[in-house]
């Protein structure tokens, strides 16, 4: 009698109920609710309980229960006389379990946030982001050193800021700036291709966990029930919608080009979704991203060079081999938005954001601010795949014929295809190769 009144009393006291919150998921960043504004999502001890169950198990046993579920039911042995048992998965309270995993993600995300949005309100001045000198004038300090995270173009957030909120948050399960991995757990009857009434019912496990109004644009959810293999079961959501992954020029699929990759920073959805590696078209596992580089388009043109390169290239029996090879080689700036009272000061304010051009209601993050080089092939074709990219107007109009005609017809839908080049990128110089239609693999 007294056990049950005081697991009554915890449920219904959230002082007590918090402290045995923070006692079982401190080591994954939690902490009480402590900012001025609202807790937009309350964890539960039944949350939490679920939460451990979830935990303490692989992930790949969820495919394994799902598999079992979908099995035909075979009976076990039974005495004579009795009624044969089937022993089936427990799939809700495997269900239970992922949307208490979601529930906990995106309460430390938002708990990452606030802290962050907090210690911006309380350390960094509105008035400068940047040292002035007496006269007014903007103190500028000369340095042989590399771009860093603490340059003027990273990571769109003041070093004093990151710098401090890594020191007071971390955790395994979130990250700012990178997209957090949902679990939902929907067996499918297709396999590892989920149909379309699998991907409806994921979005259904989504409102069931009652987290919808949590959810982002980007945020990653990932069907535990189909496995871990590869980016097997994995999806974005859109602001209404899950989408697939686009598997044309990657076989473990690549974010889809519905979504704008210049509003998600370089870095977003590193690790979570997985890029493979092909020895010959993409040795170094660099992802897929879709930009729209016309608006810069001048601005390419007039830093286009043909240069030489050399590159690492392996052979198919696995030799390394240097090589020198031609490339076409340019840039262009996205600079940071400058506010109209300062001027000569760059803001890292969330509401002065950059908007993406010709794409109404999305804005730039600020992981891309600095300068962006493109890569292009140093052939013939390349530089032609090359001006058209920049936008009509750009460059002297080419005389084709059919069959450059025809190419460029097909070479349509790859125009905005590029890869992130991660072993040259680091922040605020953001190198990308253009991705020409004969990579497709589908």
């Amino acid at each position: 009698m007294r056990r049950t009144r005081r697991s009554g009393l915890c449920f219904e006291s959230r002082v007590l109920r918090e402290y045995v919150l923070e006692q079982f998921l401190g080591t994954v960043g939690y902490k009480r609710w402590s900012f001025e504004w609202a807790e937009p999502l309350a964890l539960s001890l039944k949350d939490l309980n679920d939460y451990m169950r979830g935990v303490s198990m692989p992930t790949h046993q969820y495919a394994q229960l799902a598999d079992a579920y979908l099995q035909p039911r075979i009976p076990n042995p039974a005495a004579p006389g009795d009624r044969p048992k089937f022993t089936v998965p427990d799939i809700l309270s495997l269900a239970m379990t992922t949307r208490a995993y979601t529930r906990v993600v995106l309460r430390l995300r938002a708990q990452a946030e606030s802290a962050a949005r907090a210690f911006a309100r309380s350390h960094v001045s509105p008035m400068s982001s940047r040292p002035a000198t007496r006269d007014g004038q903007v103190a500028r300090r000369s340095s042989s050193r590399t771009a860093s995270p603490t340059s003027l173009y990273s990571h769109g957030k003041s070093s004093s800021i990151s710098g401090s909120t890594k020191g007071t948050f971390q955790s395994p399960l979130v990250r700012l700036h990178r997209a957090p991995l949902l679990r939902v757990f929907v067996p499918s009857p297709e396999g590892e291709w989920l149909s379309d009434s699998s991907v409806v019912e994921c979005e259904a496990e989504l409102k069931r966990a009652g987290v919808l109004k949590m959810l982002r644009v980007g945020d990653v959810v990932w069907d535990v029930a189909v496995g871990d293999e590869g980016n097997l079961g994995r999806m974005v959501w859109d602001g209404s919608y899950l989408v697939d992954l686009d598997y044309k020029y990657s076989p473990m699929g690549e974010l889809s080009p519905y979504f704008h990759s210049l509003a998600f920073s370089p870095s977003y959805f590193h690790r979570v979704i997985r890029t493979g590696v092909n020895p010959i078209l993409n040795p170094g596992g660099n992802p897929i991203v879709n930009l729209d580089v016309s608006p810069w388009g001048q601005e390419l043109a007039a830093n286009l060079q043909l240069i030489q390169d050399r590159a690492t290239t392996a052979t198919p029996h696995g030799t390394l081999h240097s090589v020198v090879h031609w490339l076409h080689r340019s840039s262009f700036t996205i600079r940071p938005p400058v506010s109209a009272h300062h001027p000569h000061a760059y803001s890292h304010s969330q509401n002065l954001r950059l908007p993406i051009p010709n794409v109404a209601g999305f804005f730039i993050d600020p992981g891309w601010y600095g300068t962006v080089i493109v890569e292009a092939e140093g052939t013939n074709e390349g530089l032609a795949d090359f001006q058209t990219r920049c936008g009509p107007g750009v460059f002297p109009p080419r005389a084709d014929n059919i069959t450059s005609k025809m190419r460029i017809e097909k070479e349509k839908g790859s125009r905005c295809v590029y890869r992130i080049l991660r072993e040259k990128s680091r922040p605020g110089e953001i190198w990308i190769r253009a991705v020409r239609e004969k990579e497709r693999v589908m």
